[in-house]
C-alpha cells in the first residue's frame, strides 16, 4: 500500500515538473507576455461627442473609470472591454450619458484574462454641473483638473480616488472598496464604506463632513469644516489637525478614536471598548465617564463642552 502511494506521489511530482517545463517553454516563446494566454477578446470602442453638456452620468458593471482633460478640446469616450459588452454613449438634454451592459451568460464570463475593462472619458472643460457615477467592481479616478456643482459616486467593491472639488455636496459610498479624497473643497462631504478604508487629506468644507465606516479605518488630516460627524462599529478613527467651527460628534463601538491637534466648539465622543486619546488646541469643560477604563484629562473649567463616554476604553486627552 505504501509503495503504491509512493509511486503515485513520484508520478504526480514528475507530471508537475513536466507542466512547469512546458509553461516555461511556452512563456519563453511568447517573450514572457502573459496577456498572450488571455481567452477573452477585448476591443476598444471610441466615441466622439460634439453636443454641449453640463452634466455627466456614468453607469458600469466591472470597468475601471477615469476622467482626463481633453488636450485637443474634443470630448471623447474610450471603452476597452470584451466584445460582448455593449456600451451606449450619448449627449442629450445637457447630460453626457455613458452606460455599459454585460450581456454575456454566466458561462461565457468564465475566461482567463490579464486585461481589465476600462472607461476613459476625455473632457474639454474643467467645470461641470453634476457628476453621477454608479459602478460595481471598477476603480474610479477623478483628478483635480475638474470641479463640479455636485458629485455623487456609488460603488460596490471598487475603490474611489477623488481629487475634484464641488461647490455643493460630494457624496461617495462604497461597500468593500476604499475612498481617498485629497486637496478638495466642498459644500458638504459625505463618505460611507462598509469594510473599506476612508482617507481624507487637505479638505475645506463649508458645511458638514460626515464619515461612516463599519469595520474599516478612517484617516482624516488637515480638514476644516462647520461640523463633523462620524459613526462606525469596529473601525479605527484617526484625526489630525481637524478644525471644526461647531460640533464634533463621534460614535464608535470597538474602534479607537485618536485626536491629534484637533478642535471644535463642542465635542461629543462615545465608544464601547475603544480608547479615546489625543490632543486638543483649546481648553474645554471635560465631562468624562468610563466604566472600567482609566481617565486622564486636564482640570480646565473654561471653554466649550467636551463629553467623552466609554465602556471599557481608556480616555487620555491633553490640551496643547
Amino acid at each position: 500500500m505504501r509503495k503504491a502511494i509512493k509511486g503515485l506521489l513520484i508520478a504526480a511530482t514528475v507530471l508537475v515538473l513536466i507542466g512547469v517545463l512546458i509553461l516555461v517553454g511556452v512563456m519563453a516563446k511568447n517573450h514572457w507576455d502573459f496577456t498572450s494566454f488571455s481567452s477573452a477578446d477585448y476591443e476598444t470602442q471610441a466615441y466622439e461627442i460634439h453636443e454641449d453638456f453640463e452634466n455627466i452620468s456614468i453607469a458600469s458593471d466591472t470597468a475601471d473609470l477615469q476622467l482626463l482633460p481633453a488636450e485637443d478640446g474634443q470630448c471623447r469616450v474610450a471603452v476597452y472591454a470584451p466584445q460582448a459588452v455593449s456600451c451606449a454613449v450619448s449627449a442629450q438634454d445637457g447630460t453626457l450619458t455613458i452606460e455599459t451592459q454585460d450581456t454575456r451568460n454566466w458561462y461565457e464570463r468564465i475566461a482567463f484574462s490579464f486585461d481589465a475593462s476600462k472607461i476613459t472619458v476625455y473632457l474639454p472643460q474643467s467645470d461641470y454641473a453634476a457628476l453621477m457615477i454608479e459602478d460595481s467592481t471598477g476603480e474610479i479616478t477623478i483628478p483635480k483638473d475638474f470641479s463640479f456643482a455636485s458629485i455623487r459616486i456609488s460603488a460596490d467593491t471598487g475603490s474611489v480616488a477623488c481629487d475634484a472639488s464641488a461647490s455643493g455636496a460630494v457624496q461617495i459610498a462604497t461597500d468593500t472598496g476604499n475612498i481617498c479624497v485629497e486637496n478638495v473643497s466642498a459644500g458638504e462631504l459625505t463618505l460611507a464604506v462598509s469594510t473599506g478604508k476612508v482617507e481624507v487629506r487637505s479638505a475645506v468644507c463649508e458645511g458638514t463632513v460626515d464619515v461612516t465606516v463599519s469595520t474599516g479605518r478612517a484617516i482624516l488630516a488637515d480638514i476644516s469644516c462647520k461640523s463633523f460627524r462620524s459613526e462606525g462599529n469596529t473601525g479605527e478613527l484617526l484625526m489630525e489637525h481637524v478644525i471644526v467651527a461647531e460640533q464634533i460628534l463621534i460614535a464608535r463601538s470597538t474602534g479607537d478614536v485618536r485626536l491629534e491637534r484637533c478642535d471644535a466648539a463642542e465635542l461629543l465622543v462615545t465608544t464601547d471598548t475603544g480608547d479615546v486619546t489625543g490632543t486638543l488646541l483649546s481648553e474645554k469643560v471635560f465631562i468624562t465617564q468610563s466604566n472600567t477604563g482609566s481617565v486622564s484629562v486636564p482640570e480646565t473649567t473654561t471653554g466649550g463642552k467636551c463629553k467623552i463616554t466609554t465602556d471599557t476604553g481608556d480616555i487620555r486627552i491633553a490640551v496643547s
